[in-house]
């Protein structure tokens, strides 16, 4: 099973992301998304609200009203946890700060009490700066060590 290791913005991926020129990120070549300042405001689908009550549902996690959550490990597995917060603006889910170290179905249950598959995704990685669609991210969290 493939662990993740990251510390990201989640947004949804606006239409007008395109690829932009490929880079190297550590030992990953990727090709970080062009996204037109003015798409950076592209709300996921669904609201603060929706996501809250999603977000209760996962066993473990616990999530304050004013939308930051702690998800941690079983005690009978490897420990992992992930660190977040939610954003809204005009009734719905902007994005999601994330940050914490996990296997990648852990990760997954996560971003489907966000909308995904249904909502595309991009993830801004906050220390490198840059924007990259789901594969680019997982392609480079897989490689990060832990913590």
């Amino acid at each position: 099973m493939r662990w993740l290791s990251f510390f990201v913005t989640v947004h949804a991926r606006p239409a007008a992301a395109r690829p932009g020129r490929p880079l190297r990120l550590g030992s990953v070549e990727a090709a970080p998304l062009d996204v037109p300042p003015e798409a950076l405001g592209t709300p996921l689908d669904l609201s603060f609200e929706q996501a809250y009550e999603n977000l209760q549902q996962i066993e473990r996690l616990f999530v304050e009203p004013d939308g930051s959550f702690y998800w941690g490990s079983a005690r009978d597995e490897a420990a992992w946890q992930i660190e977040g917060a939610m954003f809204d603006r005009q009734g719905k889910l902007l994005c999601v700060d994330l940050r914490g170290s996990c296997p990648e179905p852990a990760l997954d249950r996560l971003l489907a009490a966000l909308g995904w598959p249904q909502t595309p995704l991009m993830f801004q990685l906050m220390r490198e700066g840059v924007f990259l669609d789901e594969a680019g991210f997982r392609r480079y969290a897989g490689t990060r060590p832990a913590g």
